[in-house]
């Protein structure tokens, strides 16, 4: 049986410089301190599920579950403007409002455990519990988080979220959940929040957003469904020889330049259509995916039709895919190139499972390209690609997925190892804006850690004004990003993101 143990690298960005210490302990006068970090935590408490919680017992690790445990923990959280109330009664109401949202979703507050079969677990005992930290940073603002036209500024981005670079298989023996508060200097707040990546994906990291925020405001509860079935029981493990649990399948050191691409409802619509009009104009859509490794024909070859309208999401991927591919310039026109995203499987199962299901619940779908096609066929060539690929991910696509992993369980593979892949995480239908209301008012903006972030790795988030625009998280090399950000034909249809900032605040 594999033993429990900590994530392979954990660093606490937030902590607080200290002075050198001399032999005898004391502070040495003839060594300067070191710089004050901007941002310090103050105070950490555990935070038990309030309330007499669901009777969930042990929940196995689905077959969805199982590979994300070589992932980082997700780390996302949100800016909010100041919120008028007393710091330490923020911090407090905070907490309080999030051990009852834990009573609702106690599973967050367990530990995975490995039995003697290996198979893994989510148990959540007495002692269930997670971290809630209390962060200072008094001497920055909104306006040095939230900069138009520049690179997120990631050495501070990161301090605001604990558990840093912990990969998901440490859940063995630290919390699954962890949560800062951030006061800044200006008063405006960031809550931050980090869940193990083999207990929840992004739909279900939501809905425990949204209810802790609802908690605060005394909104109903949309209650979470935990069953385990919807694949049937699987007998397959996966076992980590000598008990020392998987790394990450990528360089987390790798230099990377980070931006926040903003495209406008406008610029979005007039995408869906270009690509849509290509579409009815007789491209050939008689181009072949991969989905799951395996090759698949068109749309029409599973019976979906060729006329299924392209959304505005496969449209924006079209135009990233083909952008960034402009922008590798070291690239062959022979290279192939991979467009990877993840599929919701809840409404695609027949029986469809519960859009409350709260786990892992999606799979990755890819697909591909040479160089020399993306250069000389248009943004409809591409978009149509994309949308035969999620069109076939159907209920036995699922399926078959599903059962070729037992046969193989394996880690997932996050990561670009040939330097031509791009992979879209996150999504524009999350209720990261709406929904997440503390009491304070909407949220200014979304940010993540440095967690699961590789050259070509991207995110999508809804604009901040709920109107259809898009933000899109683009990790890319430095060289790459550089190429991008002179490509006018990006600019030409990205709109710089409308964020000016007055007195700290992002308006």
């Amino acid at each position: 049986m594999a033993p429990p143990v900590p994530a392979d690298a954990t660093v606490e960005t937030a902590a607080p410089a200290v002075a050198a210490a001399a032999p005898n302990g004391m502070a040495r006068k003839d060594v300067p301190s070191a710089a004050p970090a901007p941002i310090s935590v103050v105070s950490k408490q555990t935070v038990q599920p309030a309330g007499a919680s669901p009777a969930v017992g042990d929940l196995r690790l689905s077959v969805s579950d199982m590979p994300m445990l070589s992932c980082h923990y997700i780390q996302k959280g949100l800016f909010f403007p100041p919120p008028g109330v007393a710091e330490a009664s923020l911090a407090s109401s905070l907490a309080a409002a999030l051990s009852r949202a834990l009573g609702v979703f106690p599973v967050l507050a367990g530990r995975l455990v490995t039995l003697d079969d290996d198979s893994i677990v989510i148990r959540c005992g007495d002692d269930a519990a997670v971290e809630f930290r209390h962060a200072v940073a008094p001497s920055l603002s909104l306006g040095d988080f939230l900069v138009p036209g520049a690179d997120v500024p990631t050495a501070l981005t990161n301090a605001l979220f604990p558990m840093d670079r912990t990969v998901s298989y440490g859940g063995h023996a630290r919390p699954l959940a962890s949560f800062q508060l951030t006061v800044l200097g200006d008063g405006a707040v960031f809550v931050g929040f980090v869940a193990n990546h083999a207990v929840v994906d992004g739909t279900s990291f939501w809905h425990f957003f949204n209810t802790w925020a609802g908690m605060c405001r005394g909104a109903p509860v949309r209650e979470p469904d935990f069953r385990r079935n919807f694949f049937g029981d699987c007998a397959a493990v996966l076992r980590f020889p000598g008990g020392a649990g998987p790394a990450v399948t990528f360089d987390a050191d790798a230099p990377l330049r980070e931006r926040i691409l903003h495209f406008s409802a406008a610029a979005i619509r007039e995408l869906k259509a270009t690509a849509n009009r290509s579409k009815r104009t007789g491209q050939d859509d008689s181009s072949e995916s991969v989905v799951n490794g395996k090759v698949t024909h068109d749309a029409r070859a599973h019976g979906q039709g060729v006329c299924r309208e392209i959304s505005s999401f496969q449209s924006l991927c079209a135009h990233i895919w083909r952008a960034v591919t402009r922008a590798r310039r070291q690239l062959a026109a022979d290279t192939t190139t991979t467009f990877r995203m993840a599929v919701n499987c809840r409404h695609r199962l027949r029986p469809a499972i519960s859009p409350l299901y709260f786990g892992n619940a999606i799979q990755s779908v890819a697909t591909t390209a040479t160089v020399a096609e993306l250069a000389s066929s248009d943004l409809g060539w591409a978009a149509a690609k994309l949308n035969a690929t999620v069109a076939a991910h159907d209920d036995g696509a699922i399926r078959r997925a599903a059962a070729e992993w037992e046969a193989a369980p394996r880690c997932f593979p996050l990561g670009n190892p040939d330097g031509a892949a791009l992979t879209m995480g996150s999504s524009p239908r999350f209720p990261m804006y709406d929904g997440n209301d503390f009491g304070w008012g909407r949220a200014l903006a979304v940010r993540s850690g440095r967690a699961n972030k590789f050259d070509g790795k991207m995110s999508a988030f809804p604009g901040q004004a709920g109107d259809g625009s898009v933000d899109v998280e683009v990790c890319l090399a430095p060289d790459t990003m550089a190429c991008l950000l002179r490509d006018e034909g990006v600019l030409a249809v990205r709109v710089v993101l409308p964020c000016t900032v007055t007195k700290g605040r992002s308006i």
